[in-house]
């Protein structure tokens, strides 16, 4: 009855003229006390299995302040809720990191920050319930709860809510044990017993699909990752990042994604169907939010996405327009001045066209030069950021090294009693997994801690040495072995992520070269780089190999990548400026001008040997220092 009279009201509200709409609230503001509306939520909004620490304090309700907007006090007012004084919102209770019950009992997630901040631009009250995730689809329905902050978008769903603008798109992924039979696809679960998350999205999408296997139907998303680990069920199909996210705190460590994205969906706010007010102020915050922001700095803060941040072709407009505007018009007065001297051209065509050349010429070098300072800026901007992040990074990173040997120490003392616990009474769970397995695999987790924490201090280490300002530019003997090891070790990611055939061979005894080893640095990060960009696929290679001259006067790097190659017509101008084959994917055309600026800047030469479908070579050559110097290190092979 009290879901009927709701969308009765809200109907007469939309046929309202706004004063009409404004004195209906107020007549419902003063009903009187005696009338049959409860002046508290139902019992039922609060899912009654929750405890009351994990359901979270809820703020006093009473009747809105006369400060705030009738439009506010239209959502907040809801019939057959009472008076109160906030919108209550609704969500999952165990569903991170979009949304969840904390340690402390309070509401946490991606979600819940992002509902707080819309309430704060746009001056509403919320009041958060959390609960099982069906339950919360009733609350919905029955007027229990106002809005759910998260449900995934699809056409069946629409009938029964309306939606507002998406604020993420949720990817759902299969995850299986590791010893299980690999799948590629949906359509590979059929006959399968697979886990899903009760009234989730997957759990219609596969009705809606005619699923032909066993559904098991769990409660929540980590009963259903459960089920799977522990050999109950074949297959679970759970939102990529709460599923890693679960595994990671759960250490469910024979779980692994065999298929990483199976369905997407757009994550939206859902209301019940006709509330159109309630929808448009979340659509209004949540634009907000986007335009300012603040969304985004939400969102990369709970769910770490690193995605290429989208072009800003406003700012793009603006600098062509700086750059393009006064040249245009530049030429324009060219023209102009060329057509009132029309009866000199003879005389003047040789000076004006040596004028014009030079005049352009001129405007070329500036504008590097301004793109070198607004780069060599950001590059100070970055270092500043890079020290900032390596030295807070090295702290946990101690800590793990301080305390890791204690562990170990901790389990060489556990290990003996844990033997003859189970030499006396067979087999146990340890962690989640056999006693049988772990004895062997607690030790090497440890070990591999240890050694990721000491990688990750040589990265940090690295990292500010890079970042490290070198105001004076002094340049001094220094060791191209160690200078291109250290340029290796920042990118070997990408090079991980680029290729499966890495080698690096680095000569024996080579002399040092005399120069400022960071921007050489540099330059081998961009040859690198671009040896990366070049690769198709990661069946194709990259090698890097430094040695001495035939002449022994000059050392030499080599960088020789497997990819595409590079058209005759363009060997020329690779290292002028501006001049790029990647501008659709982002490329300014200023690294090799740059590098090859450095690399003249140390009396050395850049060179390039290419043919299309064969791949590319790179040689950078730097004077070899005469004076006698300690050798290298030992000639070596980096295999990736």
């Amino acid at each position: 009855m009290l879901a009927t009279l709701r969308r009765h009201l809200r109907s007469a509200l939309a046929g309202l003229a706004p004063a009409g709409a404004a004195w209906l609230l107020l007549a419902l503001v003063w009903w009187p006390a005696g009338a049959a509306w409860p002046a508290q939520p139902p019992a039922g909004g609060a899912p009654a299995a929750l405890p009351a620490a994990r359901q979270g304090a809820a703020p006093p309700q009473g009747r809105l302040s006369s400060a705030a907007p009738a439009t506010a006090r239209a959502q907040q007012v809801a019939p057959g809720a009472g008076h109160r004084a906030a919108i209550v919102v609704g969500g999952d209770r165990d569903y991170p990191p979009y949304e969840f019950i904390d340690r402390d009992g309070r509401p946490s997630g991606y979600n819940v920050e992002l509902t707080k901040a819309i309430a704060e631009v746009m001056g509403m009250k919320v009041e958060f319930r959390l609960g099982a995730w069906s339950e919360m689809r009733t609350a919905l329905q029955n007027g229990s709860v106002d809005v759910l902050q998260g449900m995934s978008y699809s056409d069946e769903r629409l009938a029964e809510v309306d939606f507002s603008l998406p604020h993420t798109i949720v990817n759902h992924a299969v995850f299986a044990r590791k010893d299980s039979p690999r799948v590629n696809s949906l359509e590979e679960l059929q006959g399968k017993t697979v886990a899903v998350h009760r009234a989730g999205i997957m759990h219609d999408f596969l009705k809606k699909q005619g699923f032909t296997g066993k559904l098991v139907l769990t409660d929540t998303p980590a009963d259903a990752l459960r089920q799977t680990a522990a050999g109950k069920t074949d297959f679970a199909i759970v939102a990529i990042v709460p599923g890693m996210y679960i595994i990671r705190e759960l250490k469910l460590s024979n779980l692994i994604p065999v298929v990483r994205n199976v369905a997407s969906h757009r994550y939206c706010f859902a209301v019940d169907k006709g509330n159109e007010e309630l929808l448009s102020r979340f659509n209004e915050g949540l634009a907000i939010l986007k335009k300012t922001g603040q969304q985004q700095a939400i969102y990369e803060k709970w769910l770490g996405v690193l995605e290429p941040t989208p072009i800003e072709w406003r700012i793009v407009a603006k600098y062509a327009a700086i750059v393009v505007v006064p040249l245009v018009l530049l030429l324009g007065g060219f023209a102009l001045w060329s057509r009132t001297l029309h009866r000199q051209v003879a005389l003047r065509t040789a000076d004006l066209t040596r004028e014009i050349a030079e005049r352009k010429h001129a405007e070329e070098e500036l504008l590097l030069n301004q793109q070198q300072l607004v780069q060599a800026d950001k590059m100070a901007a970055l270092g500043i950021l890079v020290s900032g992040v390596a030295h807070e990074i090295n702290n946990p990173t101690g800590l793990i090294l301080l305390d890791l040997p204690v562990l170990k120490r901790a389990h060489q003392d556990a290990a003996p009693i844990l033997e003859q616990h189970f030499e006396e009474n067979g087999d146990f769970m340890l962690g989640g997994v056999p006693y049988s397995e772990m004895r062997e695999e607690i030790p090497r987790l440890l070990d591999g801690m240890q050694e990721g924490a000491q990688r990750i201090k040589r990265i940090v280490h690295d990292l500010k040495d890079f970042a490290r300002r070198d105001d004076a530019g002094d340049k001094v003997a220094s060791d191209l072995n160690q200078v291109v090891q250290t340029a290796l070790r920042l990118v070997e990611p990408t090079i991980r992520k680029s290729t499966a055939h890495f080698s690096a061979d680095f000569g024996v005894g080579l002399p040092r070269f005399r120069g400022n080893a960071q921007r050489i640095e540099q330059v081998v990060l961009n040859l690198v780089l671009n040896a990366c960009q070049a690769l198709s696929d990661r069946e194709e290679g990259i090698a890097v190999t430094t040695r001495l001259s035939t002449d022994l006067q000059r050392l030499e790097l080599k960088v020789q990548d497997q990819g595409g190659g590079i058209a005759p017509e363009h060997l020329a101008r690779l290292t002028d400026p501006f001049f790029t084959t990647k501008r659709e994917s982002g490329g300014t055309g200023l690294g090799l001008s740059v590098s090859a600026g450095i690399v003249k800047d140390h009396g050395g030469t850049l060179s390039f040997e290419s043919e299309p479908g064969r791949g590319t070579m790179v040689t950078l050559s730097l004077p070899a220092l005469r004076e006698t110097t300690s050798p290298s290190l030992d000639s070596m092979e980096w295999n990736t």
